[in-house]
């Protein structure tokens, strides 16, 4: 699949699948990374295909943006789009600032980081609480206009905030919350996106490893896991999540001789209100699989029995 999306109204262009790389030297988010291992699964993710490296100053603090850096120094650069994202003020206990100085210097800093001289994509990652947000996005514009980002985004801002944020026109592309078994954004955010020509990167696609067809009816978790904390693990709810993956999105991968992960990424890949799709990876061979979603080609019969088995589940 060769098909490419141009962000917003900036003359960026990009693969539909890409690399979430908080597993990418984010140390203060995971256990057992390895940064050699990272490098590798950058390198891995440019070598089949996805064209898109998603990164952001708080994964590692800023070590994700540097090993991304080292990654694709043997590559050619125009052929990447680097999105990265930051907000949080060291100097504030990492609360979001969005102050025009602040998101200023932040640019100039992942590009150092980074080892480039322009960012494709560069997001707002927070909101703070106090800066008018068209102040702040007016100060992408202006590293816009100067060369420095060729498109403006913003990302867990509510309706309200992207709407300010965007009264000038200036916001290219949205990042937030989006998969098969939370579909909010789908009523709270798409109509807006879709009205101003904004395009929508979902992150958690894959839930948490929820959709990648890991987990099996009836299982259950240690009190002091991660999964007993979120409400897609118990209940009636974690089985219809289960038999939907088991009994629809199953099927449907079988016959395109596909995982459950890779159908599922393929149903991003072909939805027209989503850009670019960018599953996290933690090895190279991770990454290679995600890759593969790259080749499945769902008919338009089958993108509609997955939404369907999803949208209707118990809370």
């Amino acid at each position: 699949m060769t098909n490419h999306v141009r962000i917003g109204h900036s003359d960026v262009v990009s693969g539909p699948l890409g690399l979430g790389t908080n597993k990418v030297g984010g140390h203060n988010l995971f256990t057992g990374l390895d940064d050699q291992t990272g490098i590798r699964t950058v390198k891995a993710a440019l070598d089949h295909g996805m064209t898109m490296l998603d990164t952001a100053f708080m994964y590692g603090l800023g070590n994700s943006e540097r090993l991304i850096g080292q990654a694709i120094a043997d590559y050619d650069r125009h052929q990447i789009v680097i999105a990265t994202k930051a907000a949080q003020d060291p100097a504030q206990g990492l609360r979001p600032n969005n102050r025009p100085a602040f998101l200023t210097a932040q640019v100039d800093h992942a590009l150092q980081r980074l080892g480039t001289d322009y960012l494709d994509i560069f997001y707002i990652h927070f909101p703070d609480s106090d800066t008018p947000k068209y102040e702040a996005v007016g100060a992408l514009q202006r590293l816009k206009e100067a060369g420095k980002i060729r498109a403006i985004g913003v990302s867990n801002f509510s309706p309200a905030q992207l709407a300010e944020a965007n009264q000038d026109g200036y916001v290219d592309i949205v990042e937030d919350a989006y998969n098969l078994i939370d579909r909010q954004n789908e009523q709270r955010l798409m109509p807006y996106l879709q009205a101003h020509h904004i395009s929508f990167v979902p992150y958690f696609p894959l839930a948490s490893g929820l959709l990648t067809g890991k987990y099996r009816a009836g299982q259950t978790f240690s009190e002091d896991s991660w999964q007993a904390r979120q409400a897609n693990f118990h209940g009636d709810r974690f089985a219809a999540i289960t038999a939907a993956l088991a009994t629809v999105v199953q099927p449907i991968a079988a016959a395109h001789q596909a995982t459950i992960a890779q159908t599922i990424l393929a149903w991003y890949i072909q939805a027209p209100t989503i850009a670019v799709v960018i599953p996290g990876a933690r090895t190279p061979e991770q990454a290679m699989q995600n890759a593969q979603a790259l080749t499945v080609r769902l008919t338009s019969q089958e993108s509609k029995q997955i939404a369907a088995a999803f949208k209707q589940l118990p809370d």
